[in-house]
């Protein structure tokens, strides 16, 4: 299946800053909490994007753990070494990896494979997790040791449901559907659970309150971006992006008068697969 999708540095960037600024729970602890990731560990991030897993996994492990971040886009491994280089962690190396090629590496090395909102656009499924399993550490039937680990996260299909009425209502068309959300529970979870051993779905929930309109169109226009080409069945050209946009922010505007704020629930899967 091939994913017609792109993102620009700057749209992700919004996003993950408006998540941040906005939400009443933090998805870096929630991650940590589940991997506890160890000094000792050897850790491949897949669809890195400018490093914040990577990051997170080094201030985890006190810049101990061995810690690959791959991705495609050159514009965001740039911005992940600019972090680096302020930073100067020993321990992370950043290079570039297409997840629909073969991964660089030998089997059997990591203990960790994880991907931050970016492997299930795969194109192939079965190929991509078929990658993760094979450069995965085998377990060890002499001493018990399970195999290396999978954690891939997601949105769920009931992710951000306001902000997709919201759209509804302006635009009275069809949400068109989301490449990550309406196939994590279905395709991605059943393909990781037929390669790996042992396989679980978790959930984290993150309200996101905006307190005024303008967070919330801005988070819209770095969602709705035309470069995204996930959204341009609602408008096309700037013209009637910009119309829609209007629209919209009609419509949140009598939402937040009515109700004095505007409350999107980010609702994320994580997938923990065990080789």
């Amino acid at each position: 299946m091939e994913i017609n999708y792109q993102e620009t540095s700057n749209d992700l960037l919004t996003r993950i800053r408006i998540h941040e600024t906005y939400g009443t729970r933090n998805i870096d602890e929630w991650n940590t909490e589940v991997l506890k990731p160890t000094p000792a560990m050897k850790i491949l991030d897949v669809g890195c994007g400018a490093g914040k897993q990577c990051f997170l996994y080094s201030d985890y492990t006190n810049r101990q753990a061995d810690i690959t971040g791959t991705d495609f886009s050159e514009e965001l491994l740039g911005k992940a070494r600019e972090k680096l280089a302020e930073r100067g962690d020993p321990n992370i190396k950043f290079a570039f990896m297409d997840f629909n090629q073969r991964f660089p590496y030998d089997d059997n090395t990591f203990d960790l494979v994880s991907s931050a909102f970016a492997i299930y656009y795969a194109s192939n499924l079965d190929f991509t997790f078929g990658e993760a399993h094979r450069v995965l550490r085998s377990p060890d039937a002499v001493s018990g040791k399970p195999g290396g680990r999978l954690f891939v996260t997601g949105p769920l299909p009931e992710n951000k449901q306001m902000f997709y009425d919201i759209i509804k209502e302006a635009t009275s068309k069809p949400i068109p559907p989301m490449p990550g959300s309406s196939r994590f529970k279905g395709e991605i979870y059943q393909t990781i659970e037929r390669i790996f051993a042992k396989t679980e779905l978790l959930t984290f929930e993150n309200p996101i309150i905006f307190p005024s309109v303008e967070p919330f169109i801005e988070y819209v226009r770095a969602s709705l971006s035309e470069d995204r080409k996930l959204w341009t069945s609602l408008f096309n050209g700037k013209e009637e992006y910009e119309a829609l946009i209007g629209k919209i922010t009609d419509v949140a505007t009598r939402w937040f008068n009515r109700d004095g704020k505007l409350v999107m629930t980010k609702v994320v899967g994580g997938i923990l697969a065990t080789k």
